[in-house]
């Protein structure tokens, strides 16, 4: 389809928009008293076009799942993005004064406090890896005609984050993506040569890539079109920009970046007025078409489609049982999807792909990468999103997770190889932090599944619930405790032993609860009884039932875990117990960093084992 230019009238009414949008911009940051208006100022161009000749939108309904999304990674230019939708109608722009007022929605970085918001930005390098999970999900699970754009700016290419997710959309031919990136830092001297670095980069990335000037209307539009009709490839278009452009006396001051015009607001606001031909100009986005619509999914109530199927005493891993459980619930619904970091065979999410290939993304090993692609899958409630790696893994993309969270995300987490009980692999494969990584996440559930029916329910139960999610399996098989019919509950705790002689409560999960059973029973060849818990969820923990039985236990407590000892499940109870009284608490875990070696020897090294436990509770019984 060949390209028409705007007509001159169509092209000075964008120009004024834009003009409008850098005045907005102005204007709700002198009200704040804080911001970054010069780098609105460089976007205007760019948000009046997206908006006005691009986009498809609905503006009764932001959302819906039909429409075009914008993703704005620089998430430091918000008062741009809420000018242009305030200018496209979506609410009056008179609340565009409102920016970073307490009692206003319109934040200093975007959040899905706003219906027109997918996900929270701002943390840079994170949204070309949300925008590529919108992408894939438009392509090739609701294969629709929606596209997606993202705006990212040149200081955040820097972040290593930015080249995994553009390498993941060009191996996945996200033709309906389009990248922006923002050059607006760049003196006139290098421009030029950093301009064909940035090309000759993207293009061996495998983009469609284009250069053009930001500030040109008619350029712009030309290659949106050229995106728009470019298959087979993702399109990255290289927009030269001024920071503070048409500001007077600011245009391409670097000393002003990330606060407001101060005294030289009034100024730079009558240029910018004297520059628009109708002051009274309105423009409203397109319309979504009737073709090429998104389907309607339903994501709730999502079981196995069988119960699980195990023997008393059969030695399961639960990284198996969860890999089991994840084909299980993609055959009860079609919106299930996994995605994995090139560890499917460890993590066993293999039974996914080998199940449904076509709902199962390899993300590579690129993990702050797969999580970004997971949270964008998710939005608009278009996926039911399980995430595997080995837990250690998670480490290097908190920050993907904890954004994900602002954006109230519903991704689940799975972390195999958790804890020294992995023996060999040595401590850098040792997940010995994630469950303190995944406590620490507000509105998170973390899941500690201590056998493979435990492990199949904590998966059915982490599809339907809300947040993010996190299930913690483990490297070695255990034995199945649990009878295929025990009902499980986000919140509620398991005992697994007890008789009312019972003077000591021994907590353990995974490896550990085994443990636990052990020192038991060695406890009761010296007359002394205890009672085990598994606590099933270390978030929400099951307070009631540990306060309860651990006053049946005479308030005597000893809790063991393969972790180290700062935010894992030992903190948890303690924390729970913090305002009881009468209670001693004996906490068991990882004190230093583990070594390679068999995995039994290596829980009595570093102090978790059935041994470990019992002298514990030998010395507590004392107290």
């Amino acid at each position: 389809m060949s390209y028409q230019m705007l007509d001159k009238k169509v092209l000075q009414s964008v120009k004024d928009v834009a003009h409008k949008l850098r005045i907005h911009s102005i204007t709700s940051t002198q009200a704040a008293k804080s911001g970054h208006p010069t780098s609105c100022a460089s976007l205007a161009e760019i948000m009046a076009v997206l908006f006005f000749q691009t986009m498809r939108l609905n503006l009764k309904h932001p959302r819906d799942p039909s429409s075009d999304r914008l993703v704005l990674s620089k998430g430091h230019a918000a008062p741009i993005l809420y000018a242009a939708w305030a200018e496209a109608g979506l609410f009056p722009v008179e609340e565009l004064r409102n920016l970073r007022k307490v009692d206003s929605d319109l934040e200093g970085h975007p959040t899905p406090r706003l219906n027109f918001i997918d996900v929270g930005t701002g943390s840079l390098g994170q949204g070309i890896a949300i925008a590529a999970g919108m992408a894939y999900v438009g392509k090739y699970l609701d294969k629709a005609e929606y596209r997606t754009y993202v705006i990212v700016g040149d200081g955040e290419s820097a972040e290593g984050a930015v080249w995994e997710s553009l390498h993941f959309a060009a191996q996945y031919s996200l033709d309906n993506l389009c990248v922006i990136f923002d050059i607006n830092k760049m003196g006139p001297n290098d421009m030029a040569m950093e301009m064909e670095v940035y090309r000759e980069r993207l293009d061996a990335f495998g983009f469609n890539t284009l250069t053009v000037d930001g500030h040109d209307i008619d350029e712009l539009n030309k290659g949106f079109h050229n995106a728009a009709n470019c298959k087979d490839k993702p399109t990255a278009i290289l927009a030269r920009t001024t920071k503070g452009k048409d500001f007077l006396a600011v245009e391409g001051c670097e000393e002003l970046h990330g606060q407001p015009l101060g005294k030289k607001a009034e100024a730079a606001i009558q240029h910018l007025q004297f520059l628009i031909s109708n002051p009274n100009v309105r423009l409203s986005p397109k319309k979504m078409g009737k073709c090429g619509r998104a389907p309607e999914v339903n994501i709730t109530n999502i079981m196995l489609c069988v119960p699980p199927n195990y023997r008393l005493g059969d030695s399961v891993a639960t990284r198996l049982a969860y890999g089991t459980a994840l084909a299980k619930i993609a055959a009860d619904n079609p919106r299930v999807i996994a995605l994995d970091a090139d560890t499917k065979n460890s993590t066993y999410a293999d039974k996914m792909r080998n199940a449904f290939p076509e709902r199962f993304i390899e993300c590579f090993i690129a993990q702050q990468n797969l999580v970004g692609v997971a949270v964008g899958a998710t939005c608009r409630r278009r996926t039911v999103a399980f995430v595997s790696t080995h837990a250690t893994f998670f480490t290097r993309a908190y920050d993907q997770i904890r954004m994900g969270a602002i954006s109230n995300t519903n991704v689940n987490f799975a972390g195999s190889h958790c804890g020294c009980s992995i023996g060999e692999d040595g401590p850098s494969q040792m997940g010995l932090e994630d469950i303190a990584l995944f406590r620490s996440i507000p509105g998170s559930t973390v899941f500690y599944p201590t056998d493979a029916v435990s492990a199949e329910r904590a998966v059915e139960l982490a599809a339907n619930t809300k947040g993010v999610c996190f299930i913690r399996t483990t490297y070695p098989s255990t034995r199945v405790i649990y009878n295929n019919d025990e009902v499980f509950a986000v919140g509620r705790a398991k005992i697994v032993r007890q008789k009312p002689s019972d003077e000591v409560l021994l907590i353990g999960a995974g490896v550990t609860l085994y443990e636990c059973l052990e020192a038991a029973e060695r406890l009761e060849e010296d007359c002394i009884t205890a009672r085990v818990l598994d606590p099933f969820t270390v978030k929400p923990l099951d307070v009631s039932l540990i306060v309860t039985h651990g006053r049946l236990c005479k308030g005597r407590v000893v809790v063991v875990e393969d972790h180290y000892q700062q935010g894992g499940l030992g903190e948890a109870v303690l924390s729970a117990l913090a305002d009881q009284r009468n209670f001693v608490v004996k906490h068991l875990y990882v004190p230093t960093v583990p070594r390679s070696g068999p995995a039994a020897v290596l829980l009595d090294m570093f102090g978790i084992s059935s041994r470990s436990i019992y002298k514990a509770t030998m010395c507590i019984m004392k107290k």
